[in-house]
């Protein structure tokens, strides 16, 4: 009996909490900024840490991954006497999946762990708490800033990662397997639309940067506020957000290429 009800109690605490966290996040959509220029100014702060400080992770992995990935198309491809299409492996797949996915698992690593820990040590610190004394919506302050910066930025790594890819995937390629530069460049454009390939991708990378962004902030507002609270909350912000995004890829997958 005692492990029948743990399991209910913890499936109980489950809804519970998705249930807080989706009014959590129609609180977020509705508390718009009072002021453009305030709001901008705020938006533009939340960028900049959210983005530009995780530019540098995204350009080195995209450029890696793009090396690997067609040092490994090439081995394969080679066998069967196709190696002319590597940037056609290299451009879907890093278009359709390697990007978005990558992109938004670095990004939950980087980026939404750091704004669980500082809107938790915003609590800890009882910060919220003043601004709500003083007469400011911190939800309007703090936590919509920070969501909105992460639905602009995340595509916008997600677009930069796979242009680097595509770029370290050419140099392997082209300069040091001697493909030919043409065959390579023309197969990938023949074999890449725009209106399916990298729309999807960006339609993938903005669903994780929902995904993504609602549980960082949400775990930082309904954090314990102790040390060992916010560490939790960091936690879990990294392992949710990387299933989440494990299982998103597959939904959406099977959407867009799927029968149904």
């Amino acid at each position: 009996m005692k492990s029948i009800q743990s399991t209910g109690l913890t499936a109980i605490n489950s809804i519970a909490a998705f249930g807080r966290a989706g009014l959590f996040l129609i609180h977020v959509m509705l508390h718009k900024p009072k002021s453009f220029s305030g709001a901008m100014n705020l938006l533009i702060k939340q960028i900049y840490s959210v983005g530009v400080l995780s530019l540098v992770i995204i350009i080195v992995s995209g450029l890696f991954i793009g090396m690997v990935l067609a040092l490994q198309g090439y081995t394969i491809l080679a066998k069967f006497g196709s190696e002319q299409a590597v940037g056609q492996l290299l451009a879907l797949t890093l278009l359709r999946e390697l990007g978005p996915v990558v992109t938004a698992l670095l990004f939950a690593g980087r980026a939404c762990s750091a704004l669980t820990a500082e809107i938790g040590l915003m609590k800890a610190t009882e910060q919220l708490s003043s601004l709500e004394m003083m007469g400011v919506d911190p939800y309007r302050r703090i936590i919509a800033p920070r969501f909105i910066a992460g639905l602009i930025c995340l595509p916008i790594l997600c677009i930069i990662f796979s242009a680097v890819g595509v770029l370290g995937g050419e140099f392997v390629a082209v300069s040091w397997l001697q493909i030919h530069g043409g065959s390579f460049w023309s197969l990938m454009q023949q074999s890449v639309y725009f209106s399916t390939d990298v729309v999807n991708g960006i339609i993938k990378a903005l669903c994780f940067a929902i995904a993504t962004t609602w549980i960082a902030v949400f775990q930082g507002y309904e954090c314990e506020p102790t040390s060992e609270g916010i560490g939790k909350a960091t936690t879990r912000t990294v392992v949710l957000g990387s299933l989440s995004i494990l299982a998103l890829d597959f939904i959406l997958t099977a959407a867009m290429i799927g029968d149904f």
